[in-house]
């Protein structure tokens, strides 16, 4: 153990409903002192004020706690500004910092006195939440998400600013959004990268450095003062290392030992993060044509063919590629090849009509009752300018 204190990572879903009797704990067990949010991840939006205030009504309101806002948009603000927000750092005992662009954050976080702040927060026993884009900024080194996913740019790695390590003695990278499918038959887990992607940049990693991967809404907390590290919410926690997965299911833990120990789990075949084979790819081709045809059978003949024939010789990462072709083919048999989200509309649209009267009737916890029995069933709401949307 190199410091005390809580340090949380949060895969998404920070400001979920789901997650406040969390937040709640979490901020009970901190003390007395400031509780703030860092605004820099998502300091570039021109929404930015909308979405300080966002979290501040929803700690306030669903959680019972203030927060402060932290304001650190840009490393040149005026130096008044950021002594302000050095100072409450310096005295707060819970600090979180969450969504937006893990470049972004770390442009203006490297270089600024930000990175030994936020470990100060754990050196004084405090609690340190980090959430989606800024989880990814806390490894030796960090996805740049958008330049990805979005512009289109090889992968490759920046450097993080490795509070992981500082903090935990854990040389590693931290990878939010693991388990996402927002792409459907588009493969968007890995933080919207995909496996393919990760599994190149995985391959450049210097020896020592492993994967950490957090699941949506889902938690995982190290506290370091117990030293044990704890599974909480919808997922779970993946650790890789040179071709071998574990995955640590919600409501599990371990020590950080015992973490450390799967993270330097010797390589299976000698290879750095192997590559998935030409034919296991090609199957998983002809397996995503089936499934957007919404042809079963077809599909599942693919499953059988990789299952007797590709897998004499499959590298982990084949197999992983198979299971994922498995679990998606066995969510088809349930619950058909429709899109979910065209089969729940009708359902979920009733369901906010009644939390929209209760409203309006100042019937808020009627309101409240749809919303988090919504949420039991994985269905999130918000309430934004514009009305209800969900997701």
């Amino acid at each position: 153990m190199l410091v005390s204190g809580r340090l949380v990572i949060i895969g998404s879903g920070e400001n979920a409903p789901t997650m406040v009797k969390f937040h709640r704990s979490l901020m009970e067990h901190a003390g007395d002192g400031p509780k703030m949010m860092l605004d820099t991840p998502f300091g570039f939006q021109v929404n930015a004020d909308d979405l300080t205030s966002k979290y501040q009504q929803y700690f306030d309101e669903s959680v019972g706690q203030r927060i402060e806002i932290g304001r650190w948009r840009r490393k040149d603000d005026p130096a008044v500004e950021q002594e302000r927000t050095l100072s409450l750092l310096g005295k707060s005992d819970w600090v979180f910092a969450g969504p937006g662009s893990p470049s972004y954050a770390l442009q203006h976080w490297q270089g600024t006195p930000i990175p030994d702040a936020l470990l100060a927060v754990l050196q004084r026993q405090g609690t340190l939440v980090i959430g989606s884009a800024a989880a990814a900024t806390i490894g030796e080194f960090a996805i740049p998400v958008y330049e990805i996913y979005k512009v289109g740019l090889d992968p490759y790695w920046l450097d993080g600013i490795n509070l992981l390590g500082q903090a935990a003695g854990i040389n590693a990278v931290v990878v939010p959004h693991f388990d996402n499918r927002e792409g459907g038959r588009h493969d968007t887990s890995c933080c919207y990268i995909g496996l393919k992607r990760l599994e190149q940049l995985e391959a450049t990693l210097p020896d020592g450095v492993s994967v950490i991967g957090v699941d949506e809404h889902t938690a995982v907390l190290f506290d370091l003062d117990e030293d044990v590290v704890s599974v909480h919410g919808a997922g779970g926690l993946t650790l890789r290392s040179r071709g071998t997965s574990t995955f640590i299911a919600s409501g599990e833990s371990l020590t950080l030992d015992e973490l450390r120990a799967f993270l330097d789990a010797p390589a299976k075949s000698g290879a750095h993060a192997p590559s998935a084979s030409a034919p296991a790819r090609d199957a998983r081709s002809r397996f995503d044509a089936c499934i957007a045809a919404a042809d079963a059978s077809g599909a599942a003949a693919v499953c059988l063919e990789v299952e007797q024939r590709l897998f004499a010789s499959a590298t982990e990462v084949d197999h992983l590629l198979l299971r994922s072709m498995l679990v998606e083919l066995a969510d088809a048999a349930q619950h058909g090849l429709q899109d979910k989200r065209s089969v729940l509309e009708p359902l979920v649209n009733v369901a906010l009509e009644v939390r929209r009267v209760a409203r309006e009737n100042k019937d808020y916890a009627m309101s409240d009752l749809v919303r988090d029995s919504l949420a039991a069933v994985g269905i999130e709401v918000r309430d934004t300018p514009d009305g209800m949307v969900w997701e």
